[in-house]
């Protein structure tokens, strides 16, 4: 474990172009030795930014991103690599790894769409949440351990009940110590969370964590708060899904789904 005493107010410091140093803030819920899964999704997103800005602007927007966790992210200095798989004037795709130790750990791709004016036809779902001013915060911190929960500001809309919650997640530590993030990086490094918000078993008798990440966005967050409307099942034969619309302060922008692996805790 290398996080640095005392921790910045950052999830990550950088060590070069490609690689950052995890903070104690970034400490997982399953084991704090790990890094959490949120954070770390934000990061990619940072990274993907720094790989557009060497270009010029095409005006495609991240639409949709996966990730598909591959091993144990270790609290320890991570390197991101990004490229370009398929270009394109109206679509592209970018892909991005995240090594450890060398050790691939995470691979995410990310669909960039081209930004018309479609609000002569925009429609769906525009139920907004009550405003995280009018809520009161949750300590989450009391249910899971790890630097990165710890860093949490949660508010519940309603008393959070067993696979159902919805809640605005927000945080005062900014993605990378000395350097902005977009929006969409800060708002993406929360989503994760929706695993941890809205749980079916106590996570001291049973494993839930998530093997991926997938968000598809139909209109870009705003602001600094990510809101969580969260649903978790679990099946009879080990497997889970939690399933999240995504909101901002005026609305919906999307859904994330988290595919499962459920098991009993060994001893438990």
């Amino acid at each position: 474990m290398n996080t640095g005493t005392p921790a910045p107010d950052s999830y990550y410091e950088r060590i070069d172009e490609h690689r950052y140093k995890p903070t104690a803030h970034a400490g997982g819920a399953w084991d704090p030795d790990e890094q959490h899964f949120s954070p770390l999704g934000g990061l990619v997103v940072h990274a993907v930014d720094r790989h557009l800005a060497g270009r010029p602007d095409t005006g495609l927007v991240l639409s949709r991103i996966s990730y598909d966790i591959l091993g144990r992210p270790a609290l320890d200095e991570c390197e991101i690599r990004v490229e370009t798989i398929r270009p394109g004037r109206t679509i592209e795709l970018l892909e991005a790894v995240v090594l450890i130790a060398g050790r691939p750990v995470v691979r995410a791709r990310a669909w960039l769409l081209a930004t018309v004016d479609t609000s002569a036809v925009a429609g769906g779902p525009d139920d907004r949440l009550t405003p995280p001013q009018a809520l009161t915060p949750w300590a989450m911190a009391s249910l899971w351990p790890g630097g990165y929960i710890a860093s949490l500001d949660v508010r519940p809309v309603a008393p959070p009940q067993t696979g159902r919650t919805t809640a605005w997640i927000s945080t005062r530590h900014a993605l990378v110590a000395d350097e902005p993030s977009s929006t969409l990086a800060s708002y993406l490094a929360l989503v994760d969370t929706a695993n941890g918000i809205a749980v079916r078993q106590p996570p001291t008798a049973w494993m839930y964590p998530n093997v991926d990440l997938t968000v598809h966005l139909h209109r870009q967050p705003e602001g600094r708060w990510t809101g969580l409307d969260t649903t978790v099942t679990f099946g009879p034969t080990g497997q889970g899904l939690t399933s999240t619309v995504l909101h901002d302060l005026n609305g919906p922008v999307g859904h994330a789904q988290q595919i499962l692996t459920v098991r009993p805790i060994p001893g438990q």
